[in-house]
């Protein structure tokens, strides 16, 4: 009988995190999210599932991270900070940091990680850069890792996706900023869903990124 693969997945409670742990469990893995108030996630119909579990944690925290960590084969890092503070990618570092740690420790055998795709040698937004150097933290950490670099997700509820929604519908004319100009190449959920399963068992040469995208470039306008 083949063991079921033992997942743990951060960023249960978000977007991304709350699509996917239904899916790894029809895969036939199991799943253990980590959340700092297990309580969001009590209501979600996937925790009915018996290979499914919540264990209270913060990225913050080894400790809490060295404990949920322990007997994972896989663990997906998919947090990010959306603040604006000073401080935010300081924070994302310190977490990312822990990641690589309690996965040396704990003996986990790779590290999922969903950055943003960006261009080489193209100055960058702070949050994607600080997406970008969280991917090089857990790639150098010794741990296998895969880091998918996603465009802006397309998809029904998704920050990105809905706040193009809201002004296309409520303001027909509007003057727009010049980031509107900016190029982008945007992925249905569906698509990077499958990526992120795939992620948990496709043999890789080495730990490295992968640019995950839809087959259009084009403007944040045009979207």
């Amino acid at each position: 009988m083949i063991e079921r693969q033992q997942c743990l997945l951060t960023g249960a409670t978000g977007y991304v995190g709350g699509r996917l742990a239904p899916r790894l469990l029809a895969d036939g893995l199991s799943v253990r999210a980590l959340a700092r108030t297990p309580s969001k996630l009590y209501e979600a119909p996937w925790l009915n599932d018996a290979n499914a579990e919540v264990m209270r944690g913060d990225l913050s925290d080894l400790d809490s991270l060295l404990q949920a960590f322990d007997g994972m084969d896989v663990v997906y890092h998919l947090v990010h900070s959306m603040s604006t503070e000073s401080d935010f990618a300081e924070e994302e570092r310190h977490s990312a940091h822990n990641v690589a740690e309690a996965a040396r420790r704990t003996g986990v055998r790779r590290i999922v990680y969903l950055g943003g795709l960006h261009p080489e040698n193209s100055p960058l937004s702070e949050h994607l850069a600080s997406r970008a150097e969280v991917g090089e933290i857990l790639i150098d950490s010794g741990i296998e890792t895969i880091a998918l670099q996603a465009g802006t997700l397309i998809g029904s509820g998704s920050a990105s996706f809905e706040l193009i929604r809201h002004l296309s519908e409520r303001l027909p004319v509007m003057t727009t900023p010049r980031w509107v100009h900016n190029k982008i190449q945007p992925i249905a959920i569906d698509d990077a869903m499958h990526y992120l399963r795939q992620a948990a068992t496709v043999e890789v040469p080495e730990s490295r990124t992968w640019d995950i995208g839809g087959p259009d470039v084009l403007e944040y306008g045009d979207m």
